[in-house]
């Protein structure tokens, strides 16, 4: 291959060439298939009638599509499908002759009551690689249930392990577990696509929210194990490190993270206190822990005579571990995120970009979120289907219009 052909190749994306047929709604494997789609793969998402149900997530909206939906659907081609009558499975298994990928999040047991689980799936397609993403799995006592984020964080230890004392046990303010696990199957995805590569076979493949949510819980279930004690309400302080924490300043608040005695030292050097690094009260980590308020009157007298943004500017050029607490607003603008290019436009969509930066095969903004069923006829005429076949699966109800049935 020449090198202009093989350039021309890697601007295409790492995932060029996979194909993936994403049968999932709402947030974790939706936001799994767009990091496939960012780099490449052809993701074809097929909707049932009603379309994603986070379409209507909103305000606000683009036309009738959500900002919710809009953020995690990129890069893919819609297709609207009927999976509860047999001519939309029939279009499904058509679909999956020249597949890479199945991911779907359908409650345990669907796939198999519809007679396509995956005991006959991978019969039929050896080479398939199918991911199912669930709340809790199929098995156990709760195999089977549905798993909501919030759900999962309560029932992890997560919200018992957020807040402070003040505000009691809190919810963290993103749907960080649906996320994770989106993250956890793009992960096992290409561990099996690897796999495959030596095996030449397909396999099934598992993440589910409840063990997502216990695999996150780091540090607290290693210090559970280590010690027996359940984590107390903090707030923004560390479990075990100190000084890790909001400060105020003259202007805004700052975080400050020390990792060991020899950054806290260098701190305490820079802010003028060398002393504190010094002092038996401070000296070690253990010690900090130990008299956590006193170091935190310390530091706080210093930081209310500075201005946030000046002040973290010196101590990160120093290497040390600070910033400013920043809105929403301030950090999609913020210069770095610009100079970066960690925002993508395309004609009315804005989004932030692929945080998977390869030198060669690069994420790309190829098609903006899709309206409901909007490939329809593009996609089933690359799987050979006629327009008057096509027509007539419309008229049956077996593939959706654009117009979804509320």
């Amino acid at each position: 291959m020449s090198s202009e052909a093989a350039s021309s190749e890697a601007a295409l994306g790492a995932m060029s060439g996979l194909r993936v047929i994403d049968l999932t709604r709402v947030l974790g494997g939706p936001y799994c298939t767009q990091i496939l789609a960012d780099h490449g793969a052809d993701v074809i998402k097929v909707e049932p009638p009603a379309g994603d149900e986070v379409r209507e997530w909103g305000p606000p909206f683009h036309e009738e599509d959500a900002a919710y939906f809009v953020g995690i659907n990129r890069n893919k081609r819609s297709i609207g499908l009927d999976l509860a009558s047999e001519g939309g499975r029939i279009v499904l298994l058509k679909m999956l002759e020249t597949a890479d990928v199945l991911i779907e999040n359908f409650k345990p047991g669907t796939l198999e009551k519809w007679g396509i689980g995956n005991d006959v799936l991978s019969k039929k397609f050896p080479r398939l690689v199918h991911c199912r993403i669930c709340g809790f799995g199929a098995d156990g006592p709760r195999g089977g249930n549905p798993g909501y984020d919030a759900i999962i964080q309560a029932m992890t230890g997560m919200i018992a392990a957020t807040g402070s004392p003040e505000s009691g046990p809190m919810r963290i303010g993103v749907p960080l577990v649906d996320i994770t696990t989106g993250l956890y199957a793009a992960i096992g995805i290409l561990m099996a696509l690897s796999e495959r590569q030596r095996s030449g076979k397909g396999q099934f493949l598992e993440t589910t929210l409840y063990e997502t949510g216990l695999a996150i819980m780091h540090p607290h279930t290693a210090n559970y194990f280590m010690h027996g004690k359940p984590p107390s309400l903090t707030g923004n302080e560390h479990p075990n490190l100190v000084p890790y924490a909001i400060f105020p300043t003259k202007t805004d608040n700052i975080f400050i993270g020390v990792g060991n005695d020899g950054t806290f030292r260098k701190l305490a050097k820079e802010i003028g206190k060398p002393e504190l690094g010094t002092d038996p009260r401070f000296a070690r980590n253990k010690d900090r822990i130990a008299n956590r308020e006193a170091l935190r009157a310390e530091l706080a007298a210093v930081f209310s005579q500075h201005e946030a943004e000046p002040l973290c500017n010196r101590l990160l050029a120093a290497g040390l571990p600070a910033g400013p607490v920043q809105k929403i607003d301030q950090a999609l603008t913020n210069p770095h995120t610009i100079a970066r290019g960690d925002i993508i436009e395309k004609d009315w969509y804005k989004g932030v970009a692929s945080p998977i930066r390869l030198d060669r095969s690069k994420p790309s903004l190829r098609r903006l979120p899709p309206k409901f069923s909007q490939h329809s006829a593009e996609v089933l005429g690359e799987f050979g289907y006629s327009k008057a076949e096509i027509d007539a699966m419309v008229e049956q109800g077996t593939v959706c219009g654009p117009e979804r049935k509320r």
